[in-house]
């Protein structure tokens, strides 16, 4: 009677525990990163943009960056599409799997970008 009942607590804890996730979640600070490299000096220069999912277990959907006056013209839209007036989104929304890093190229002075929002996708 009582291995019943301790192998049933042991079943409902376990179902509780992959229903509920117990890897460990990412938090803001998983956040994506943003990196800026200058890789053409000409005039005007070129910069790499590379965007990092910093989370080790989760992947990272609808990634925005504030992106200032981005002009749509600079770049493919399904690398980076300019959204608003500084809101663009990179890889068309698509998921960065965890650690992932996803880059694209543009030729102007250089824009101030950084992340802004993203979802993490970890169920």
């Amino acid at each position: 009677m009582y291995r019943f009942a301790a192998v049933n607590l042991l079943l409902c804890t376990f179902a509780y525990l992959l229903h509920t996730g117990w890897a460990v979640k990412c938090s803001s600070k998983d956040g994506p990163s943003v990196q800026q490299t200058q890789t053409g000096f000409g005039r005007p220069p070129t910069f790499m943009v590379e965007v990092q999912n910093k989370c080790p277990t989760c992947p990272v959907i609808n990634v925005h960056l504030k992106c200032g006056s981005f002009s749509q013209a600079l770049v493919n839209p399904r690398s980076l599409k300019v959204v608003a007036y500084g809101d663009c989104v990179i890889n068309s929304g698509l998921p960065l799997q965890p650690l992932q890093k996803f880059s694209f190229n543009y030729t102007h002075q250089k824009y101030l970008m950084h992340s802004s929002t993203w979802n993490f996708q970890c169920e």
